[in-house]
């Protein structure tokens, strides 16, 4: 059994953040104010293993952060999310899937790949290139 509130103030904390941090809660289309959100949110549920029991949509959002639920096998916790910064390094775009880097010629598997290998990126060109 896990308590809503109090796993919500858990991963603001492990985060740097509190309940003062949140600017609102809601779902992407609608959002509530967030103290009905606390109001409510002191609950238990089970997190275990089985069928989610908290609404699968539900947003905490911050400035340029936000929690969202996520769930394994009816497991379910808070994600923590940031906006990411723009990397200082840039690679050429040549592919965005498997299939594009083997028409390519490129060395990848039958998938599960990223960016790096579909685009046959060697980490150790892309530094010969920056230090120049």
């Amino acid at each position: 059994m896990s308590n809503l509130l109090v796993e919500t103030r858990e991963v603001l904390e492990d985060n740097n953040k509190t309940i003062n941090d949140i600017n609102w809660v809601g779902d992407g289309k609608y959002y509530f104010d967030v103290n009905e959100f606390l109001n409510i949110a002191n609950v238990k549920y089970d997190n275990g293993y089985g069928a989610p029991e908290v609404a699968q949509d539900l947003l905490v959002v911050g400035d340029n952060w936000w929690l969202e639920r996520h769930e394994y096998d009816g497991s379910e916790w808070w994600e923590y999310k940031e906006i990411p910064l723009k990397p200082n390094k840039k690679i050429e775009l040549k592919a965005l899937t498997v299939g594009q880097a083997k028409k390519l010629g490129f060395n990848v598997s039958i998938g599960w790949e990223n960016l790096k290998r579909i685009n046959n990126i060697n980490e150790e060109d892309n530094l010969e290139r920056t230090d120049k």
